[in-house]
């Protein structure tokens, strides 16, 4: 067969087989155009979902200001609930509470009235780690792709840079000296590159001694002249008074950054 040149000439001809493969390969496939497409990719597109993150954040704080979950320093817990479910209750609660921005000073002292210092202690610890985790989650999912081209002048590049080479210690940081609100720390930690783990391991960790001294607080408030409420107050200034000094020592560093 004389499929790709002639025994004569020698001249080059393309079979109608290969031609016709040749034209399929270089004819492109147009994407799919119809109205459900252009609807997925719109509700899709990280405007979007960033929306989506507004509206729930707003929910979430309008449901806080209905239900006001400071009423349980004045009322208590529920009687019907009681032990290790009500431990778990509180903790979920506790989780969700930060997410919509209550403070987490407040809801330690409620842990600590509500159960104690020791049982408080890891109730209020279980409700950070996962109201961290949620945040994050959020953050990451339905915020990252439209918030980090935003990130331009130099204060947010300079914090993007920390979270996201140093993001244990930096976290660690944020967690041990208060100054920076936590759910702030937990939606800028969402938007940078830090990972899952130095992100929740860092929270854990740094949130120990805060959280002890506002929970045995809360325990021990019907005594604020025993012992265990003084120290409790001293270690909740001692921290603030340490992370006003580091901040104004290092605020030339971070504006030369």
């Amino acid at each position: 067969m004389l499929d790709a040149t002639t025994r004569s000439g020698g001249t080059a001809t393309a079979s109608p087989r290969a031609a016709a493969t040749e034209l399929a390969v270089a004819v492109p496939v147009p994407a799919p155009q119809g109205l459900g497409a252009r609807c997925t990719r719109v509700l899709l597109s990280p405007w979007s979902r960033l929306s989506l993150l507004v509206v729930l954040l707003a929910a979430a704080a309008s449901a806080v200001l209905l239900f006001e979950p400071q009423r349980l320093l004045a009322h208590g817990w529920p009687p019907q609930l009681g032990g290790a479910a009500a431990a778990m209750v509180f903790a979920g609660a506790y989780g969700l509470c930060t997410v919509a921005f209550v403070p987490r000073p407040l809801l330690n002292l409620a842990g600590g009235a509500l159960f104690g210092s020791q049982m408080g202690i890891g109730t209020a610890l279980a409700g950070t780690v996962l109201g961290a985790g949620i945040a994050f989650g959020l953050g990451r999912v339905l915020g990252q792709d439209a918030l980090r081209p935003l990130l331009r002048g130099r204060l947010l590049k300079a914090a993007d840079g920390q979270l996201s080479r140093h993001g244990f210690r930096s976290m660690m940081a944020a967690r041990l000296f208060p100054g920076v609100p936590f759910w702030a720390a937990n939606y800028c930690a969402a938007v940078s590159r830090m990972g899952w783990v130095p992100f929740l391991l860092a929270t854990a960790l740094g949130s120990i001694p805060n959280t002890a001294a506002y929970v045995v607080a809360g325990a021990r408030a019907s005594s604020p002249t025993s012992p265990a409420f003084l120290i409790a107050m001293a270690c909740i200034a001692l921290p603030a008074l340490v992370g006003t000094v580091v901040a104004w020592r290092k605020r030339h560093h971070i504006r030369g950054c």
